[in-house]
């Protein structure tokens, strides 16, 4: 099939070349393109209100207590709003799990240097890391396909963001599991979930997987959906069988790690996260703000607003369309567990669907939600012709969006929406949902298309 796609085929001669080449001398392309990346990161290492910026505050915090602030720009840390005198070890993020901490405070172990620019740096070889895995472990040309998609999508925000961090987590419990070592595969996966939440959509995918592979759990019989229950009910007769090891051995770790931190701080360890999440309204770049601002030009009230670290929407309507999009999600996850089930899509497959369905039907859509798919989709083989035109222009446009709108939207307590805003948003949300419904039944070949997964033997 890569015979007849010539994009996938450029890809995957592309990689060829590079690896006949000796040393380094292959990958000044990509050396040079991540640098780059980095110099447009530090180039804004010295304003006080960038990602990184906002993870110096949290270690330091946390490190040295609310007294830290005084030695950083008092703009810097004023979103923690400390009102009171806290010692250290007790000041957590309050959006992010606190084993970022972990992430957050090795820029500190280097005195005298910018944080923002030794962390740009981290995450610059992040890239560079997840390049080698892909090279190493990926089909042929996942490498070269991961990093043309991380110029086009996040070249503007790689390098600030920790988000490449749990994303080479997931790449990395695929790989684990992709070889049949089940247990790196779930510690791979439970480092991904407690630095971000996301990646415990993966975890039934990955159980499923590795019962199928154990033979603890057969496909079903039939399709039918009328003999469904009882095809469930056969399945769930065998769950004595299945091997429930390594999922206690995932939700252990989660649990001794998180409670490390709850010690010293309840809250914020492990309430926090769940209550911001739930609480945050829908932000302006989703497919749910998309259907408000229709509703808004029908003569819908709303209003725009700067909180929970994003400019979201505030209407009566989000307690309808939320909704709507959480068992959209629901449906979607259980659709795509049945094909796993059924032998029709593989486990890299599984998770590329599970991550789309959650962008596309969140209620919050952010640029560096495209780090997370980025090294699934080269590993699954997403980079046949079409794949690269639809995923290449949903990436433009995000990048389009956050450099030339927000670049606009400075002020958060004066907030305008630039003339196009949502029109571009809602291009590119229209996109990604074509994408993701492709994806999940197979339209144009958009799933059985990709690669063949031929996991290189190379340890």
């Amino acid at each position: 099939m890569l015979n007849n796609d010539r994009i996938a085929a450029f890809f995957l001669h592309r990689q060829e070349r590079v690896q006949k080449q000796p040393g380094l001398r292959g990958h000044l392309v990509v050396v040079l393109l991540t640098f780059l990346m980095f110099c447009g990161a530090a180039a804004q290492s010295f304003y006080p209100a960038t990602d990184p910026a906002r993870y110096q505050c949290y270690a330091s915090t946390f490190w040295l207590g609310s007294n830290a602030v005084k030695q950083l720009p008092q703009v810097q840390c004023a979103f923690l709003q400390i009102t009171h005198v806290q010692t250290p070890f007790h000041m957590l993020p309050k959006e992010y799990p606190p084993f970022t901490l972990l992430p957050f405070s090795l820029p500190l172990l280097i005195p005298f240097v910018n944080y923002q620019i030794i962390f740009s740096l981290f995450m610059s070889l992040t890239i560079l890391l997840i390049y080698w895995l892909l090279l190493r472990f990926g089909p042929h040309g996942s490498a070269s396909a991961s990093i043309l998609y991380m110029v086009l999508g996040a070249c503007a925000i790689a390098p600030m963001r920790y988000d490449l961090l749990p994303a080479t987590a997931t790449l990395l419990c695929l790989i684990a599991a992709s070889r049949q070592r089940w247990t790196l595969a779930y510690l791979a996966l439970a480092v991904g979930v407690l630095l971000k939440i996301y990646p415990i959509l993966l975890l039934p995918a990955l159980f499923i997987s590795e019962q199928q592979t154990k033979k603890r759990l057969l496909a079903p019989a039939t399709t039918s959906l009328k003999k469904l229950p009882r095809e469930l009910w056969q399945a769930l007769q065998g769950m004595f069988r299945w091997s429930w090891r390594n999922t206690l051995f995932f939700f252990i770790s989660l649990i001794a790690v998180t409670g490390l931190f709850a010690l010293s701080d309840f809250n914020n360890a492990v309430v926090s996260q769940f209550s911001y999440f739930l609480k945050r309204p829908v932000q302006i770049e989703s497919l749910n703000a998309t259907y408000i601002w229709l509703a808004h030009l029908g003569g819908a009230n709303w209003k725009i607003a700067y909180d929970f670290g994003s400019i979201n929407i505030h209407t009566p309507l989000n307690n309808n369309t939320s909704p709507i999009f959480t068992f959209l999600l629901i449906i979607g996850v259980i659709y795509t567990l049945w094909l796993q089930w059924q032998q029709r899509c593989s486990l890299p497959q599984a998770a590329v669907a599970l991550l789309l369905l959650f962008v596309t039907t969140g209620k919050v859509f952010s640029p560096q939600y495209l780090i997370w798919l980025i090294p699934l989709l080269a590993f699954a083989g997403c980079y046949t012709r079409l794949w690269t035109y639809l995923w290449g222009a949903v990436s433009l446009l995000t990048t389009f969006i956050y450099v030339f709108f927000y670049s606009q939207l400075l002020d958060p307590n004066h907030i305008t929406i630039p003339i196009g805003f949502f029109e571009t948003a809602a291009i590119r949300n229209i996109l990604l949902a074509y994408l993701t419904l492709a994806y999940l039944f197979d339209w144009h070949q958009m799933r059985t298309a990709t690669t063949v997964h031929n996991i290189q033997e190379r340890l």
